[in-house]
């Protein structure tokens, strides 16, 4: 049995999108002939919402490792809120320990909390051991540069310069590369040529069914964080907001402001909740949507939540909805990792992503739900949402094709993972 040590710091019971890949297929590893062990940062250390039930899906004989970190309590106040800078340290010193007294054949960084990748090529130099990163957003990016300053992340003009320095150190070392995007891999295929030669696999995450049987034997402890009303259709959004989603959602709301003109009667008891649309603490998020239903006098039809909620919580409002929205990105390269629970909530889907984007494909391919391009005309989009609301009004779920859905699940995206593993190892 070859054995992998994953470093992914947040990890549950902290619910956050990129410690999904990893928890996914910790059920799966062991049966592909890998033995698995996790550095994660102890939950206390991390600011964000902790869901405890997604401790229920991690199999019981993973090994565990929590490493800790300063305390954001202090270091906010000199400006560092950065989870990787704060347990950098921590995770030297442990992983230095568990590597110097057990055998490892491979490092795996599946996390979003970049800094942390340097220590593999440190590693990689005391021990000898192969590293691999996966890539699930990008890490040094020009995106935001021409961007206004109200655009940009918070702290910006430190994490951009931060990320070009420390983004060669780990990438010129890297012996493989995962990601959710094949742009992702490219860029950095053109920035440092060693990777050219370097395995690398395109696996966006996986769908993982076990999560509604937990969410469906915990269902009295899960609320809706949606209001309904008598005769309302409530349309539900779960995840982020952004300027990113700007496109995607002025197609929406444009097409809801012509129904609503054109056919008050199909259109005049839509409601649309968005929730958890900011990584903010509680009630301190910043509204993306809101302020674009009220520039289309949409006020009456949308309501934004902020607020971000648990996991198993976000599975239940998916399920109570009458019908689905999924909105992505203006970039084609991002992959929206929510879809997948979408479509296992087997609910009237409507998805508003580019074109190009792996999301687009996948909803086509599996026949998951009603698709529109953050480009495509009104009329056309007009036409697609009266088939939709048509569906939700007849009682009707999506007619997935789940034969073309199998690739997608996380057992299959762990094979691909093993796959690049074994070309390393």
């Amino acid at each position: 049995m070859k054995r992998v040590l994953i470093i992914s710091p947040y990890f549950p019971p902290a619910n956050t999108a990129d410690m999904q890949r990893i928890r996914m297929s910790l059920p799966y590893f062991e049966s592909f002939g890998w033995d698995t062990e996790v550095v994660a940062v102890n939950d206390r250390y991390v600011d964000t919402i902790k869901d405890p039930l997604l401790l229920q899906s991690i199999p019981d004989k993973i090994k565990i490792h929590r490493v800790t970190a300063l305390s954001k309590t202090w270091t906010s106040k000199l400006g560092l809120g950065s989870l990787a800078l704060r347990s950098i340290w921590f995770y030297w010193k442990k992983v230095n320990k568990l590597l110097k007294h057990g055998k490892f054949d491979l490092i795996y960084f599946s996390t979003t909390a970049f800094p942390l990748c340097i220590l593999g090529a440190c590693w990689k130099r005391k021990f000898g051991i192969p590293y691999v990163i996966d890539m699930q957003d990008p890490w040094h990016t020009e995106y935001y540069q021409n961007k206004p300053k109200n655009e940009r992340p918070k702290k910006h003009w430190f994490s951009y310069r931060l990320n070009k320095y420390l983004e060669p150190i780990a990438m010129k070392k890297a012996d493989g590369l995962i990601s959710v995007s094949a742009d992702y891999i490219e860029t950095l295929q053109i920035r440092y040529t060693n990777l050219k030669a370097k395995p690398s696999a395109v696996i966006t995450f996986g769908a993982f069914d076990v999560d509604f049987q937990i969410a469906k034997e915990n269902d009295s402890k899960l609320s809706l964080a949606f209001k309904t009303k008598n005769e309302q259709i409530n349309l539900v959004y779960i995840g982020r907001g952004g300027y990113d989603m700007k496109a995607a959602i002025y197609t929406l709301f444009s097409t809801l402001k012509k129904g609503l003109l054109e056919d008050p009667q199909l259109f005049g008891n839509i409601h649309m909740h968005f929730i958890g649309t900011s990584y903010a603490s509680n009630d301190k998020g910043i509204p993306t949507v809101s302020p674009l239903a009220e520039k289309f006098g949409l006020t009456k039809y949308v309501t934004e939540y902020t607020n971000r909620i648990g996991f198993y919580q976000s599975l239940k409002n998916l399920q109570k909805a009458d019908g689905l929205i999924i909105i992505g990105s203006n970039q084609a390269a991002y992959t929206a990792s929510k879809l997948y629970p979408y479509i296992l909530a087997k609910r009237p889907l409507l998805a508003i992503l580019h074109p190009d984007s792996s999301a687009s494909q996948i909803v086509t391919a599996c026949k998951a739900g009603y698709l529109i391009g953050i480009n495509d005309p009104v009329e056309a989009n007009f036409e697609t949402i009266v088939s939709y609301l048509n569906l939700i009004n007849e009682k009707n779920i999506p007619c997935t094709d789940w034969q073309e859905f199998e690739p997608y699940t996380a057992f299959y995206m762990t094979k691909k993972q093993v796959e690049l593993f074994n070309r390393l190892v």
